[in-house]
Parts: C-alpha cells; sequence; structure tokens
C-alpha cells in the first residue's frame, strides 16, 4: 500500500481454551522479534503499522482482533484481566513468548493490562487513550468528553448501551472532525483511507457491541497498579495531539517509574504511522539493554 501500511503478511483464528475464536494478523518475518499490537478504537488486526520497517528491523508484527470486533468471538462482560489472559494464551499458541507489546490509541489500557499481568516483556504507548476518569484530569477535559466520562463511571451499562450505536461511518466522521492538518496528511492519503475504514468495516462486521465494552473498560477507572509495572515502558504523544491525553501523557508516564516519555513536535495523533521506525528501533534498543 503506501509507507504507512501493508497487507498483512499472514491471517489467522486461534481457538481459546473455551472454545472461543481469537483472529489475529502478521507482518515481518515468521521468526523475527514477536511484538504484539493492541490496536486502536474500533479497528481490526488488519490496520497494522510501520510497512517496510518490520522487515527490516526482523519485526514479527501481530495484531488481534478483541472479542466481538473483526472476527474474534463476543465476550460479553469482559474485563481487562480477561483481555490479558487471552493474550498469555494466544503468545502460547502462537510461540509469541513474551512479546514486546504496543498500544495505540483505545489500545493502550489494553496493553498497560497486559503488562500488569506480566504477558509482556516490554510496552510501548503510543498515542495512548489516558485514563480520562482519572481524578487529576477532571478540570482539564472539555465539557463535553467530561460529562461522557461521568456518565460511563456512573452507570457503564447505560453507557455501553449508548456506544453500541455507533458504527464504522460515524467512528471515520469523528476521527475525521478530531484531527489536526498534520493527522489528516495521513488519514485522508487514499490507500491509508481505505486501509483505515476496511479495518473499521470489518471491526463493527458483528455489531457494535465489541467496540461498546472496549470504551466502557477505556473510559472508566482502570483496575490495575500502574506503579507496579517495571518493566521497560516507553510512552509516545505527537505536540499536536489533542484528542489522546489532556497531558500529552505526562501524568501516565509519571505514573511508572522509569517509563520514557517522548513528545514529538510538529505531529499529532498518527504518530503510530509517521514514527514507526523510531518507534520501533527506540523500544527494541530499550528491551535488550533493559530486559
Amino acid at each position: 500500500m503506501t509507507g504507512y501500511i501493508d497487507v498483512p503478511a499472514r491471517l489467522g483464528k486461534s481457538a481459546l481454551s473455551d472454545g472461543r475464536l481469537l483472529g489475529w494478523a502478521e507482518w515481518g518475518p515468521s521468526d523475527g522479534v514477536p511484538v504484539l499490537l493492541c490496536p486502536g478504537a474500533a479497528t481490526s488486526r488488519w490496520l497494522g503499522f510501520g510497512a517496510g520497517v518490520v522487515d527490516a528491523l526482523g519485526v514479527r508484527l501481530v495484531s488481534v482482533d478483541r472479542p466481538g470486533l473483526g472476527v474474534s468471538t463476543p465476550a460479553p462482560g469482559r474485563t481487562f484481566s480477561d483481555f490479558a489472559a487471552d493474550m498469555r494464551q494466544l503468545c502460547v499458541l502462537q510461540g509469541l513468548g513474551h512479546p514486546i507489546v504496543v498500544g495505540n490509541s483505545q489500545g493502550a489500557p489494553f496493553a498497560l493490562a497486559c503488562a500488569a499481568e506480566g504477558v509482556a516483556s516490554a510496552l510501548t504507548v503510543v498515542s495512548g487513550a489516558d485514563e480520562v476518569a482519572a481524578p487529576e484530569f477532571a478540570s482539564l477535559l472539555e465539557p463535553d468528553l467530561r460529562g461522557l466520562v461521568e456518565r460511563t463511571t456512573r452507570d457503564p451499562a447505560g453507557a455501553e448501551e449508548f456506544f453500541a450505536g455507533f458504527t464504522a461511518d460515524a467512528m471515520w466522521d469523528m476521527v475525521m472532525a478530531g484531527s489536526p492538518d498534520c493527522d489528516l496528511a495521513v488519514y485522508q492519503d487514499p490507500d491509508f483511507a481505505a486501509g483505515y475504514r476496511r479495518a473499521l468495516t470489518e471491526a463493527f462486521a458483528q455489531g457494535a457491541a465489541g467496540y461498546a465494552r472496549d470504551t466502557v473498560l477505556a473510559m472508566g477507572r482502570w483496575p490495575f497498579a500502574l506503579d507496579e509495572i517495571t518493566i521497560p515502558v516507553e510512552i509516545w504523544y505527537g505536540e499536536q495531539d489533542t484528542s489522546h491525553s489532556p497531558d500529552n501523557g505526562a501524568l501516565l508516564a509519571a505514573r511508572m517509574p522509569g517509563a520514557q516519555h517522548h513528545v514529538v513536535p510538529d505531529t499529532g495523533g498518527a504518530l503510530l504511522w509517521t514514527h514507526a521506525e523510531s518507534i520501533l528501533t527506540s523500544l527494541l534498543e530499550k528491551a535488550v539493554t533493559d530486559g
């Protein structure tokens, strides 16, 4: 496709012990360094990153459909801990060992859950959806977002029903409306847009329940102790990113001992695709040095 994304080299489904299926996609050499991607909101396994870069760096990039999205079996009422347990099983089934885990956008808290529960050997959060329900952020949120966060924490079941009304087109429109020009240059690139819209359409193939569950989990209080995450951690945000974190990850990084915090000038929430080589190179070096 473009320099941002490429079609998967391998696609498959893995059966978990309870009979559910998890859909996954892979890029790069099959014997490369395992990197597990927790993708952003309402996207499927098809939307990877680092076209060309993963091969050059010897990275085996694996992206997974969370339950209820894409081709993965729904799991109503699932928790962050349930997701980490699913990833632990997948790592055994696919021979990933303890992979490096990357969490992008709404995938960030799911990646953090993997780190907190011992699934990951190292962690990178890129343009991560922050813990907006944290009390430190209450005065920093825009009124509409603050109201939605309060609604989600007060009535998670009602909020989940609300989010279940979203569609692939609504998600696309929301992202386009809230992105700065530097991100739109990526998202509206014809090849990237085609891949992104395909991932959105596939994510909603079973309906919006999977996305709704993800969103309620991500927008509520997170149950894991960030200060107990001791593996190598890198936090990356674009300076012009106004949609993922009220402080571009400063508090998030401060809550994890030893986390390295990067804020990249002149870029926004599309950082995963515009700076894939820097992100992967830095994490690989850090994982080898500290691991």
